[in-house]
């Protein structure tokens, strides 16, 4: 899920309806008091902030997600109609990860936003895929947000499609990284996980795409 903060009406609709299309679950606030509540009850993969705000200024916004434990190491990208170097510096100093002037493309904002996500990924070993995180080393999974319960054998075969994302991964390939090479039980076996687990991610299970006759992936889209 990613966040976009932005008063102006035409960009927050666009931005979100372009990130919607590209299989990116997206959520705007044209106050920051609406972005709070929301923030209260789930945090995103990622946040586009705009400076220039009612009620509260997108660097005091900033300052206060870095200062949370919850949201120190949450992904961040300024948006503004500011686009002086010391504006950008300000930002860049005050915590933000990049930084996007107005007017922007959005092949460019799309861009930044993957390149970033895949940045985040690969520092702290999370997964991130839409509304799916998914933290290998504290064994935790969470789709919008809210905590899902995987038996062991579930969360090896979501870790190994989220670590080979993009990629179709055969069935014979997932008994062997997942089970080993001395299972002797049936491929049916992948096929049984990969529907209860789509059945426990909910919305999120929709990211495991099913390649007929060979196995499944997770797309790199997400």
């Amino acid at each position: 899920m990613i966040y976009l903060l932005e008063d102006d009406d035409s960009i927050r609709d666009f931005v979100i309806y372009t990130l919607n299309s590209q299989g990116m679950e997206a959520r705007g606030f044209s106050k920051p008091s609406e972005f709070w509540d929301a923030m209260a009850e789930a945090i995103p993969s990622l946040v586009l902030l705009d400076l220039m705000l009612p009620e509260e200024d997108g660097l005091s916004i900033l300052k206060k997600l870095r200062t949370s434990i919850r949201t120190a190491r949450l992904p961040i990208i300024l948006l503004t109609a500011k686009g002086t170097e010391y504006d950008k510096v300000l930002g860049l100093d005050g915590g933000a990860d990049d930084y996007v002037a107005k007017p922007f493309g959005m092949m460019e904002l799309l861009s930044r936003i993957r390149a970033l996500l895949r940045r985040t990924e690969a520092a702290e070993g999370v997964y991130r895929c839409g509304t799916l995180t998914v933290d290998p080393g504290r064994h935790e999974v969470e789709v919008g947000g809210q905590s899902v319960a995987l038996t062991q054998k579930e969360f090896e075969v979501l870790c190994l499609l989220l670590k080979n994302r993009g990629q179709v991964l055969s069935r014979e390939q997932l008994i062997e990284n997942v089970w080993g090479y001395a299972f002797t039980g049936e491929s049916r076996t992948v096929d049984v996980h990969v529907r209860t687990l789509r059945q426990k991610l909910g919305e999120a299970g929709a990211y495991i795409e099913t390649v007929r006759g060979y196995g499944y992936k997770i797309s790199q889209e997400g």
